[in-house]
C-alpha cells in the first residue's frame, strides 16, 4: 500500500465519523494550545523584559536596602532588619566611586495629583537627583530636567509624564502651570517623553520632584535606591561595583567575613531572576499540557481500538485480497497520527489566537517562534503514533479467516 493511499483512507475514515473525531481531538487541541500559548507568551515576556532592562544599559548597577525580587518571607524579614539607604550613602558613592561616570538616587511612592479640581489616581511621585533622568533613560520632550540647583535648594519644580498633561492639564503649553502633589504646589518645568504601556499599565502616570524636596515633604526615613553608571567597559563596570560595595560596607561597618548588609544588583541579576521565574512557569504549564496530551492520547487509543473492532471484517477482506501486516499497521498508524496532527494544527491556531488576545489586552507585541509551532506539531504527531501503536498492531495481527467471519 502506498503512503498517499493510506493517508486518503485515513481521511475518509475520519470524515465518516466527524463528530467522534472532533470529540477525540479535544484533548490534543488543549494540550498543544497550552504549549503554543505558554511558549509564545514566555517569548513575548522575555523579549519585553530584555528590551526594558537593556534600556538601562549593561553599565548600570543599583544599590538598595533589599533585592528587587523577593522569593520568601524569610528573605523579606531579613531585608527589613537592614539599615535604610540614605542620601548620605548616595553622596558617599558619588564622591568616592572614581570609576562611575554618573551616580543618582531615587525615592518613590504612589499619590494623587490635582489641577483645577481634576485629580489623578495612583500617580507615582519620584524623588530624583539631577542625574536620574539620564540613568533611567527618560528624555525630556518639553522644557527641561532638574539641575543641581534644584537639588541643592529643594525647589518646588516638577517634571511630569504625559498622563498628567493629557488627563489634567488639557490643551495649551503645560510649562509654568501649577499642580498640587499631596496638597503641595509645584510648577511644571518639564515633560518626559511618552513611554507607552507595560502589560496594560501606563508608564506615563508619574511626576518627579527634586529628591531633597521629596524628603522635606515626606521625611527622610524611606530607603532610597542608588544608581551608578560605569565609565567604561566590563572591567571598569566590575571596578565601579567593587568601589561602591567597599564604600557601603565601610559606612555600615560590615565585618570582613560578613555578607553585604545591602543589595547591589545589575541588569544581569534582573535578567537571571526573570529567566528563573519564566523557566519555572514554563515547566509547570508544559507539565500540565503534557497531562492533556496524555489524556488525549489515551482517548485516541480507545477510539482506535473501537475502530479496529468496527472494521474487523474490512481488515479481513483487505488481508484476503493480499494486504500484508505492515500495510494494515501503516494504515491505522497513519490514521491515528493524522488525527492527532489535525488536533495539533487546530491547537496551534487556538494557542496563537489566545496569546494574541492576551497581548492585545496588555498592549504588547506577540512573538511566535517557528520552533514552538514545529514543537506543537511534533508533540501531537508523536502522541498519535505512540498511542496508536497498540490498536494498529492489534489490527495487523488479526487472522483474516476470523476477521471474515466477523459480523458487520
Amino acid at each position: 500500500m502506498q503512503f498517499s493511499e493510506a493517508v486518503k483512507l485515513a481521511l475518509q475514515s475520519l470524515w465518516a465519523n466527524k463528530l467522534r473525531s472532533i470529540l477525540t481531538l479535544i484533548g490534543v487541541v488543549m494540550g498543544v494550545a497550552s504549549v503554543i500559548m505558554v511558549i509564545t507568551l514566555t517569548n513575548t515576556a522575555n523579549d519585553y523584559m530584555g528590551t526594558k532592562l537593556s534600556g538601562y544599559g549593561a553599565d548600570v548597577f543599583t544599590v538598595s536596602r533589599q533585592a528587587a525580587v523577593i522569593f520568601s518571607a524569610e528573605d523579606y524579614f531579613r531585608f527589613q532588619k537592614r539599615k535604610i539607604v540614605r542620601l548620605e550613602d548616595y553622596q558617599a558613592i558619588k564622591d568616592g566611586c572614581t570609576s562611575c561616570k554618573e551616580v543618582g538616587a531615587l525615592l518613590s511612592k504612589s499619590t494623587n495629583v490635582v489641577h483645577n479640581g481634576q485629580s489623578s489616581t495612583d500617580t507615582e511621585v519620584r524623588g530624583y537627583t539631577s542625574t536620574m533622568f539620564s540613568l533611567n533613560n527618560i528624555n525630556i520632550a518639553l522644557g527641561r530636567a532638574f539641575t543641581q540647583a534644584d537639588e541643592d535648594h529643594a525647589t518646588h519644580n516638577v517634571v511630569v509624564g504625559y498622563d498628567i498633561v493629557d488627563n489634567l492639564l488639557g490643551d495649551g503649553d503645560p510649562l509654568g502651570k501649577e499642580i498640587r502633589v499631596d496638597g503641595v504646589p509645584y510648577i511644571i518645568v518639564g515633560v518626559g517623553e511618552r513611554q507607552g504601556k507595560t502589560f496594560g499599565q501606563s508608564q506615563d502616570n508619574w511626576v518627579s520632584v527634586p529628591i531633597t524636596t521629596y524628603q522635606h515633604t515626606y521625611g527622610s526615613n524611606d530607603s532610597m535606591t542608588v544608581y551608578g553608571r560605569a565609565n567604561g567597559d566590563a572591567k571598569v563596570m566590575e571596578r565601579a561595583e567593587d568601589e561602591a560595595r567597599v564604600i557601603m560596607r565601610t559606612r555600615r561597618h560590615d565585618a570582613p567575613d560578613a555578607p553585604d548588609s545591602f543589595q547591589l544588583e545589575t541588569n544581569d541579576t534582573f535578567l537571571e531572576i526573570w529567566k528563573q521565574i519564566s523557566q519555572l512557569f514554563t515547566f509547570i504549564v508544559l507539565g500540565l499540557a503534557s497531562i492533556s496530551l496524555v489524556v488525549g492520547g489515551i482517548v485516541i487509543m480507545n477510539i482506535m481500538l473501537v475502530s479496529v473492532t468496527e472494521r474487523t471484517r474490512e481488515i479481513g477482506v483487505r488481508k484476503a485480497l493480499g494486504a500484508r501486516q505492515k500495510d494494515v499497521l501503516m494504515q491505522f498508524l497513519i490514521e491515528s497520527a493524522l488525527m492527532a496532527t489535525l488536533g495539533g494544527a487546530i491547537g496551534i491556531l487556538f494557542g496563537i489566537g489566545v496569546a494574541e488576545l492576551i497581548t492585545l489586552i496588555f498592549d504588547v507585541s506577540v512573538s511566535v517562534s517557528l520552533g514552538s509551532v514545529l514543537l506543537g506539531l511534533f508533540m501531537a504527531a508523536g502522541t498519535g503514533i505512540f498511542f496508536g501503536v497498540y490498536p494498529a498492531s492489534k489490527a495487523a495481527k488479526l487472522d483474516p479467516i476470523v476477521a471474515l467471519r466477523s459480523e458487520m
